[in-house]
């Protein structure tokens, strides 16, 4: 698996915990039951019934993050989303900023442009074209911005 399909999985985890009153922990072990894996690996070509070590690390930490920074992340979208209501927004396009701007934000070791282009390219799978240009152009805002040079 590589971290392109872990932030996939990561995306499919948050959205998960947005229609529920589950935590990221319980979710994620969900998620992260073998039956669960198996099943996801029959329905997608690029996900895996066993997770390395390493995107583990990376699902487990992104999951566990946003959750923690929720109220900071959303504030970040309402921000930079001008002239739309939150509400507006679709649940999915949410998700994919809050695990970009939670990488920009928390995971120095992602460099920042590739987790823009991620987000877009999960946008583009998940949501629509005008989604994703939406999402390119919202990110790329927050990271002038808001993150230092």
């Amino acid at each position: 698996m590589s971290r392109r399909t872990a932030r996939e999985m990561a995306l499919h985890v948050i959205f998960a915990i947005s229609f529920t009153e589950n935590d990221a922990d319980n979710t994620l072990d969900e998620y992260l039951s073998e039956e669960f894996l198996r099943s996801l690996s029959l329905e997608y070509e690029n996900f895996s019934d066993k997770i390395p070590v390493s995107q583990l690390s990376y699902l487990k930490e992104a999951v566990k993050g946003i959750e923690l920074h929720l109220a900071e992340l959303d504030s970040y979208i309402e921000k930079y989303t001008k002239g739309w209501n939150f509400g507006r927004i679709s649940r999915i396009s949410v998700c994919v900023m809050r695990i970009s701007m939670y990488e920009m934000l928390y995971m120095p070791d992602i460099p920042r442009s590739a987790s823009i282009n991620e987000a877009v390219e999960l946008a583009k799978i998940y949501d629509s074209p005008e989604a994703a240009s939406f999402i390119n152009g919202v990110l790329g805002t927050f990271y002038r911005e808001e993150l230092p040079k």
